[in-house]
């Protein structure tokens, strides 16, 4: 039995999906997301440009972020990485490594998020989509990390994205792929 679409949307899609689990029949409803890519993009001074992000979802909760965006059909994660560090935050980076990979809710979605160290930064204008309101704000890592722990960053995207960075790659101990 093929899957059924119940939804098509600007960004994604809803199928149900028919399963056999333990022998018998589990249809599940997904969502079909084409991906996205996550940018930490570092000054050099050591500073991690953030994002606030004002987010209609939430009732206009303005969320601390790094920048992110879904891919474009057919794109590339890297190129999707560019486009969405120079709109969100206007600037733009020598160097873009990749450091890891992630499912965002594999339980109901098929949204895999690449996410790229960006370095060797410089400013430019922002190219905000119509419904965005971003404020760009430079924090140290430290900062960062201490408004995870406390709670007042709470996108997960963001706290995967500091957590992986402070604890693999700010000494260099993991490798990732430079693009």
């Amino acid at each position: 039995m093929p899957a059924e679409l119940l939804l098509t949307a600007r960004q994604f899609r809803v199928e149900r999906r028919p399963y056999v689990i333990n022998g018998r029949p589990h249809p599940l409803e997904v969502i079909v997301h084409p991906g996205a890519a996550v940018v930490l993009p570092i000054l050099d001074d050591g500073r991690i440009v953030l994002i606030r992000n004002r987010r209609p979802v939430l009732d206009g909760e303005a969320l601390l972020e790094v920048p992110a965006g879904t891919l474009d059909d057919g794109e590339e994660p890297l190129i999707c990485a560019r486009r969405e560090l120079a709109e969100e935050t206007g600037y733009r980076a020598e160097r873009f490594t990749l450091l890891t990979s992630f499912y965002s809710s594999p339980g109901i979605m098929t949204e895999r998020m690449h996410v790229f160290l960006a370095t060797g930064l410089t400013p430019g204008p922002t190219a905000l989509e119509p419904g965005e309101e971003i404020a760009v704000e430079a924090t140290p890592l430290a900062d960062a990390l201490a408004a995870v722990r406390e709670g007042r960053i709470q996108d997960g995207k963001t706290i995967i994205t500091l957590l992986y960075y402070a604890c693999f790659r700010r000494d260099g101990s993991a490798t990732g792929v430079e693009r």
